[in-house]
């Protein structure tokens, strides 16, 4: 029965060609519509991604305020000052941190042979590495034996370098921080960089070696990753942790200021799947248009084959039969151009290639760009989405036919 009825729909499409052929294209426009845009919404979320994962994800950066609320007997207007021991309290009561380090930081005079700018240095333990998600263009970045020995050793920025020494090798070369003598041993790749932002214009010292260009008994700032994904409930254990040392009120949120990064990232995913949602719906309207269309098509094929379902009735077909048989006409004229779809919504994602969105804005950003990647999960939505409006499209014209009374249709002219 099945052969059966797609011969019949084969034979049906061959007598009308060229409106079969204009079905398939509405078909096929349709769909490739439907894979672009929720190809682009899934461009859109891995580009945020890739953007947020230059700076590293798991992050929190605890920066001492002032106080704002009086509490544990201390006054409001308080200044918080945290030191190596807030930083060992956080480690002993939040154990699912894993690299730690304390942040100091300083805007000094950088040189080597006549040339002069002002750039910070930050003095950081060799985890930074890790937890700012570096990484080396050349060379090595400070170990912990530098640490131990106060190595007056230093780590480069991209621009930094560009500033210093041109296109000239940099390792094994001195600079002077303030007039100190540093020895270049890394070079860090670059990062992406956005409007005056001088996130490569940096030198990575150890934060021992850092105390010969400023005092470190006080730090600036405290940044760490941790393992697990309840990231409020972290940075709820950092201000109780710190709140309780220093005695202020937990709720006071300009005493301690806690940077969440992942707060932000959880934000841009909500945006990411509402796009998702909006570029679907957008899509699944514009295939409706050729589902209209293909259910005009199909009207109009019932009506000028009445006569001929007339026929097909009087000599003993069932309901189900001619229902089955507009509906299988109608399905593969939904396939095909869904299969032609399909192909050109890949060729135009090859051939389109990376569509500026983050390197506009920002420089080394062309990670943050969006690439039109169609994904398995995308096709199969695509694919349900198709099914649902071809089945819509096909049933009312079908559903139609098979209630034509065959005496009726036997008179029709």
């Amino acid at each position: 029965m099945i052969r059966d009825l797609l011969q019949e729909s084969y034979n049906a499409m061959r007598h009308n060609r060229r409106r079969t052929a204009l079905t398939m294209l509405g078909m096929a426009w349709g769909i490739a519509t439907v894979v672009m845009l929720l190809a682009y919404g899934d461009g859109f979320g891995r580009a945020c991604a890739n953007i947020f994962a230059n700076f590293g994800t798991k992050i929190m950066i605890v920066v001492p305020g002032r106080s704002t609320m009086q509490a544990g007997g201390q006054k409001a207007g308080v200044p918080l000052r945290i030191t190596l021991e807030d930083m060992d309290l956080l480690t002993t009561n939040i154990p699912q941190i894993a690299h730690i380090t304390p942040g100091c930081s300083k805007q000094v005079t950088v040189q080597y042979d006549t040339r002069s700018y002002t750039m910070g240095v930050n003095g950081e333990y060799p985890n930074t590495f890790n937890i700012r998600a570096l990484t080396l263009a050349q060379g090595r970045f400070y170990n912990p034996e530098d640490q131990i020995q106060r190595a007056r050793v230093a780590v480069i920025g991209s621009d930094t370098k560009d500033k210093l020494f041109s296109g000239r090798n940099a390792l094994g070369e001195h600079i002077r921080l303030d007039g100190i003598s540093f020895e270049v041993v890394g070079v860090l790749s670059p990062k992406m960089q956005a409007g005056d932002d001088n996130i490569n214009r940096v030198v990575y010292v150890p934060f021992t070696t850092m105390s010969d260009i400023k005092d470190t008994h006080y730090l600036d700032s405290i940044w760490f990753n941790y393992e697990t994904n309840d990231y409020d409930r972290i940075e709820q254990s950092v201000r109780y942790t710190m709140a309780a040392q220093h005695k202020f009120n937990p709720a006071d949120r300009r005493a301690l200021y806690v940077f969440n990064l992942m707060e932000q990232i959880h934000q841009f995913e909500v945006i990411t799947i509402g796009l998702k949602i909006l570029l679907g719906f957008i899509g699944t309207l514009t295939l409706g248009i050729g589902g209209v269309g293909l259910m005009n098509i199909m009207l109009v094929s019932v009506t000028q084959r009445t006569r001929e379902i007339g026929m097909e009735k009087a000599l003993g077909a069932r309901r189900r039969y001619i229902f089955l048989q507009f509906l299988a006409e109608a399905l593969t004229i939904t396939f095909i151009g869904g299969l032609l779809g399909i192909i050109l919504a890949y060729v135009v994602a090859l051939t389109v290639g990376r569509l500026t969105l983050y390197s506009a804005m920002a420089k080394h950003a062309e990670t943050g760009d969006i690439r039109l990647m169609i994904n398995p999960v995308t096709l199969l939505v695509a694919v349900l989405i198709l099914t649902a409006v071809g089945l819509i499209s096909g049933m009312v014209p079908a559903i139609r036919a098979s209630r034509l009374d065959p005496i009726e249709a036997l008179r029709y002219e």
